[in-house]
């Protein structure tokens, strides 16, 4: 989604569904810790605020952004969580590194949704350079943390749904 006519923190709490008995999984990459622990922030205040125990919010961390969804396949294996928000940042370089990351997380991250029919939110910032990233963890764009966060949670409801 683009940010610039956005702000990634803003939500209309009338339609988020009551996480009351959701039980989330988060897998954190600790690469670009910095960025990814304030995303990891906003996704956990706002499962708060929207009724998710804490004590039902499993955090994991995992090296890199390319290992997140071997982490959220972990979460999904358990049989513990209704849905998990992978949460990464990959910051262009220079060489064609970027690409061979981004492309792994983001593919890795939707067959584990496809195969284990359970909620992954796809949190993992792909910016240009380390500002655009600050400007999508809390800063001028808000939190990307938030969105994902509220995206698990409505897929989570609308799985129940069926």
């Amino acid at each position: 989604m683009a940010t610039i006519h956005r702000n990634l923190s803003e939500y209309n709490s009338e339609v988020i569904p009551n996480g009351a008995d959701f039980k989330i999984g988060i897998v954190v990459s600790e690469w670009n810790d910095s960025i990814t622990l304030n995303l990891l922030q906003g996704a956990k205040s706002v499962l708060i605020e929207n009724g998710v125990k804490e004590e039902n919010i499993d955090i994991r961390f995992v090296p890199g952004a390319y290992e997140l969804p071997l982490g959220a396949q972990f979460f999904c294996e358990s049989k513990t969580v209704d849905g998990v928000v992978a949460i990464g940042v990959v910051i262009q370089g220079e060489t064609k590194h970027f690409d061979y990351v981004c492309s792994g997380a983001s593919n890795g991250l939707m067959e584990v949704n496809l195969k284990h029919n359970i909620p992954v939110a796809f949190c993992v910032l792909t910016d240009n350079n380390i500002q655009q990233s600050i400007d999508r963890s809390g800063g001028i764009h808000g939190n990307k943390g938030i969105e994902c966060a509220i995206a698990c949670m409505k897929m989570i409801a609308l799985k129940r749904s069926f």
